[in-house]
């Protein structure tokens, strides 16, 4: 599931690294960069990204007027405000404002990184419309600290640490055309629905991100690829 990002950055070249930092996410595609907050409203009407990546300050005003229109107008657009403020003001303004993420300038590539693919994975566990539970909000709000508990006692019903390792393991190596629940399977000795709950449950953690490839013939096939 391809997520749709428009930039709104006054800065040609901080805006253009964070395109290129969005695009080394495989779900991630850069629809659109705006200089200016009133191309950013146009733009985010005509071209309706799913992310807004926003910078806070511009000469025209703060970015935080975008983001109250975004929601004041109910729009599905989510945002992650990038900043060099150090300042606990527009913090809490950000927050208030419901941002998905608030990131301070310089951005490492690996935050950066790291903050798009927690999106991705929240995106995709909208996508599958389940119910969720705590350690689904945990896995997406607090990543790091879920990833660090990893012991069995943490894991849902149906989800065994032994198992979920091996299935991590598959992953370790660099798969380019990703791999198929019927792949892991084979490689582990799994049965094939075994296999698609842990798949599916490290898409839910932010370890794995799925797409579907399409052959020559025949429906399209759901591939797992490492985030």
């Amino acid at each position: 599931m391809i997520t749709r990002v428009l930039i709104v950055e006054d800065d040609v070249r901080i805006a253009d690294l964070h395109r290129r930092f969005t695009e080394r996410v495989p779900t991630c595609e850069v629809v659109g960069i705006a200089h200016r907050l009133d191309d950013a409203r146009d733009m985010a009407l005509a071209l309706e990204p799913h992310l807004i990546l926003l910078d806070l300050y511009f000469p025209e005003g703060p970015g935080t007027d975008l983001l109250r229109e975004i929601r004041s107008r109910d729009l599905e657009i989510d945002v992650i405000l990038i900043t060099a403020a150090r300042e606990m003001g527009p913090l809490k303004e950000a927050l208030r404002g419901g941002v998905f993420d608030y990131l301070i300038k310089p951005v490492t590539a690996e935050r950066f990184h790291d903050c798009l693919t927690k999106f991705c994975a929240y995106r995709e566990r909208l996508r599958l419309g389940s119910a969720i539970e705590q350690h689904d909000v945990d896995s997406l709000l607090h990543p790091a600290a879920s990833r660090a508990q990893g012991g069995g006692a943490c894991l849902p019903k149906g989800i065994d640490a032994l198992t979920l390792g091996k299935v991590r393991g598959v992953f370790d190596q660099t798969q380019e055309a990703g791999l198929s629940a019927e792949d892991v399977a084979d490689l582990i000795g799994i049965s094939r629905s075994t296999s698609r709950r842990y798949l599916e449950y490290l898409i839910s953690e932010g370890t794995l991100y799925a797409d579907a490839v399409y052959g020559s013939v025949g429906r399209p096939e759901r591939r797992y690829f490492r985030c």
